[in-house]
């Protein structure tokens, strides 16, 4: 950053305002210029097709107004210029100097998009939340909330940097606290062996302020990582949890078997048994009567999480059903066999009847004869 050798007053000022806004010094003069132009237009009239140009020394802030023909210029600075551009001057270069500095900002923050950063809630405007950050005011949107989190003026947060986008007629800062990205963020923070690329995440499946469930996979023979990423005792997890205000996080170990892979990741229900139809990417899977209800979870969240986690479309039977039927076939079957057997007595039965009357008939007749 340009610096200028502070002999007066002015000088000292201008390098003071460039060192504490992070701005740069050609900027701050630019704004000078163009102010003083403003007010010599609007204090002396001029026509706004004729050119002039502002000069100013840096070193005494001493100002020159001049006209410009063809390749040629003159001076038509007013006698009492100075007094009267002052104050103009000063008020267009505090709004250089805030526009200025939130361009710095914006393009800081424009290369910090997909990190995390810490802040303080400040104030509420209308849905949305303005949270102090880093040298900024940036915008947690209605969209980008947990509502479970409960938010309050001065609470201190970690938030994930989502982007930069055009609200209202400025652009401004967003940050989120609902976006799976941010569980990534804290484990990278808390897990070393994250941060490191030794363990990596494959994919998360967040219902943010609820639960989250996240496939990990690791890229070097003998280290576990989902116990890298639980901590011993599970301290490194439960730091994660507290981050995000005691959202529930399963840690499942990705495969590249997809049945191996469903089985995890519908944890923590035991004992499935899973189908894949790899061309339609669906699985149906059969759980026992007590892991069922696991299986799905509460309102079918668990099984909701595992569709997101592993890309297929997940249909859960009990497995006691197919049980059922089997026995129920059985049985009727049975039913039959018993049924038929005594229709067969029955016939026998009345068979031997009727042959006997028919005897006792004959012989009756015999007798008569």
């Amino acid at each position: 950053m340009a610096v200028i050798k502070a002999r007066t007053e002015f000088a000292s000022a201008l390098n003071q305002i460039c060192a504490e806004h992070g701005i740069e010094l050609d900027v701050v003069l630019d704004s000078i210029k163009e102010a003083l132009l403003a007010a010599y237009r609007r204090d002396f009239g001029t026509d706004e097709e004729i050119e002039y140009e502002a000069e100013i020394k840096p070193e005494t802030g001493e100002t020159h107004i001049f006209l410009v023909k063809g390749k040629g210029r003159k001076e038509v600075t007013p006698p009492d210029f100075g007094r009267i551009a002052a104050q103009v001057a000063k008020q267009v270069l505090i709004q250089k100097i805030r526009e200025a500095e939130k361009s710095s900002v914006l393009e800081e923050y424009s290369g910090r998009i997909g990190s995390l950063v810490n802040g303080r809630i400040i104030r509420f405007d209308g849905p949305n939340i303005i949270v102090d950050v880093d040298r900024a005011e940036a915008f947690l949107l209605k969209t980008e909330q947990v509502m479970a989190e409960n938010y309050k003026i001065g609470q201190r947060l970690t938030f994930y940097i989502k982007g930069i986008e055009d609200i209202g007629k400025s652009q401004q800062v967003i940050i989120s606290r609902a976006d799976k990205a941010l569980v990534e963020g804290i484990f990278k923070r808390e897990v070393p062996e994250l941060a490191s690329g030794v363990v990596q995440i494959k994919e998360i499946a967040r219902e943010a302020g609820q639960r989250s469930k996240v496939a990990v996979f690791s890229t070097q023979a003998g280290v576990d990582p989902v116990g890298s990423c639980v901590g011993q005792k599970g301290v490194r997890v439960q730091a994660v949890i507290n981050e995000l205000n005691g959202e529930k996080i399963d840690i499942i170990q990705f495969s590249e078997d997809i049945k191996k892979f469903i089985v995890s990741a519908l944890s923590p229900a035991e004992n499935i048994k899973v189908e894949i139809n790899e061309k339609n990417a669906t699985a149906l899977v059969t759980a026992p009567d007590d892991q069922l209800s696991l299986a799905i979870g509460k309102d079918g969240q668990n099984v909701r999480l595992a569709v997101k986690l592993t890309g297929y479309k997940i249909d859960i039977n009990e497995e006691k059903k197919s049980k059922k039927v089997a026995k129920d076939t059985k049985e009727v079957k049975k039913e039959k066999e018993e049924k038929k057997e005594k229709e067969e007595k029955k016939e026998k039965k009345t068979k031997k009847e009727e042959k006997e009357t028919k005897e006792k008939k004959t012989k009756k007749k015999s007798k008569l004869a």
